[in-house]
């Protein structure tokens, strides 16, 4: 007998499985967001690897492998990839191609040389007098590149480059880099880095600073006169400590001259440019 609309229980059919697509559709939805959580997370990554480089022109005439050394395990404990440039590769294509090389941090140990009258030696005082006008208050870069005449003629023409020598003698020159150089002639831009020049007279006057910060570096660091290798390379190496623990520019160079002092034969010392940026951290 067949049980009535009203009162009897209708036999049950198969019960449904709900939500029986879950467990994969859950897999797939947690595999897209590890997906895209690792990508997130290799871009931060790439975004937050610090480059610096130690241009050592300087190493062709007083080398200290010692300083290298600390300041490169130095930097590489903060999380800094450093490259090296040895003195000989220190070229005016070198250069001509530094900014576009993506560092936050440039160590230039490298000689600088100011332009001075009595270096002249030619004859003719117009043309004594256009270079005065021309360098009076520029600060030259060395490269290791021996100067010669037959090269680099429309930067030679344009006062791009220019021939250096060494203060300690002798007959042989240089190119050297000048701010006209900087500004027209280097390729790509700094990117905010901060540049510290450990030669004399880089921050004397304010052409050469000048350049480089309006080619996008945040900041330049350099001596305001004469210094000595073995004081510099002492100086740097307490700044970049300073530096990298987070004190700002000027704290930093405000620290290093306490600890370790003025240029002791010249009373020379650090100076931040702009000056504004002293309240800048290198990070």
């Amino acid at each position: 007998m067949a049980p009535s609309a009203s009162g009897g229980k209708a036999p049950r059919g198969p019960r449904r499985r709900r939500f029986s697509w879950l467990p994969g559709a859950l897999f797939s939805v947690v595999a897209v967001v590890a997906a895209v959580a690792l990508a997130l997370f290799l871009a931060r990554s790439e975004e937050s690897t610090f480059r610096a480089v130690i241009v050592d022109q300087l190493a062709l005439t007083e080398p200290n492998a010692a300083f290298v050394e600390r300041v490169t395990g130095m930097l590489e404990r903060e999380g800094y990839e450093v490259d090296y440039v040895p003195g000989e590769e220190v070229t005016v294509d070198f250069y001509r191609e530094l900014p576009s090389r993506g560092y936050d941090l440039l160590v230039l140990r490298v000689h600088t040389a100011r332009f001075e009258e009595e270096s002249l030696t030619m004859p003719d005082p117009a043309k004594k007098q256009e270079l005065l006008a021309t360098f009076g208050q520029d600060v030259f870069l060395f490269t290791s590149e021996p100067y010669d005449p037959s090269k680099y003629a429309q930067e030679r023409e344009r006062r791009q480059l220019f021939a250096v020598r060494y203060r300690q003698g002798g007959d042989e020159r240089y190119f050297g880099v000048t701010p006209h150089f900087v500004q027209s002639a280097m390729r790509g831009d700094f990117g905010g880095a901060t540049i510290v020049l450990m030669g004399c007279d880089g921050l004397l006057f304010d052409n050469t600073p000048r350049a480089l910060v309006e080619k996008g570096a945040k900041a330049v660091i350099g001596w305001d006169g004469l210094v000595s290798g073995a004081h510099t390379d002492a100086v740097t190496e307490a700044l970049l400590r300073h530096l990298l623990e987070g004190a700002t520019l000027g704290q930093a160079v405000q620290k290093t001259m306490s600890e370790v002092g003025r240029e002791p034969a010249y009373e020379n010392a650090l100076r931040v440019y702009p000056q504004d940026a002293a309240v800048e951290t290198i990070r």
